[in-house]
């Protein structure tokens, strides 16, 4: 009965794994990628994990964007040369997204932000707050050490295994 679908949408395959796989939710996640625009969504039950992605159609516009931000630093080369070599350096200590989701700065509208350039923050500290999937997720800090650079805005969205905000 292995890679059978029953009536419920599911299939199964009960091998050495033995996972279900409920295919009405894996419709769901394609749908909801299709509404958000983003390109992966990873959904995470106990040990039973589901990751939906796309490529194709959603990489055009990402692609369409960063060539519109590309020609402005290009109509002025030699400025453009020294910042894109400096961030490259700095993100070896950047803390990068551990998930597709849309990135906030504060904790709420109106509240300061959980941090600001220059600020020295410790192992823990929380830094944003990554929404994915109507859950608010805290990054923290993985060690001790000083924020140099935010590399993201309030409320962007934000890809997986993005830098986010580099320590120095």
């Amino acid at each position: 009965m292995a890679d059978k679908a029953d009536n419920k949408g599911t299939v199964g395959n009960k091998g050495a794994a033995g996972m279900n796989v409920d295919a009405k939710m894996v419709r769901q996640l394609a749908e909801m990628l299709a509404d958000t625009g983003l390109t992966e969504i990873e959904v995470t039950d106990g040990e039973r994990s589901i990751r939906v992605a796309r490529g194709g159609l959603a990489a055009a516009p990402v692609t369409a964007v960063a060539p519109v931000a590309m020609p402005a630093p290009a109509e002025a080369p030699a400025p453009a040369a020294p910042p894109a070599a400096a961030p490259a350096a700095d993100l070896s200590n950047a803390v990068r997204s551990p998930m597709v989701g849309t990135a906030y700065l504060f904790p709420e509208p109106g509240a300061d932000p959980f941090v600001k350039v220059g600020d020295t923050v410790k192992a823990g500290d929380t830094l944003l707050i990554v929404e994915a999937m109507k859950v608010m997720n805290p990054i923290a800090a993985p060690r001790d050490g000083t924020v140099r650079q935010i590399l993201i805005e309030n409320a962007q969205p934000i890809e997986y295994d993005q830098p986010l905000i580099v320590f120095g």
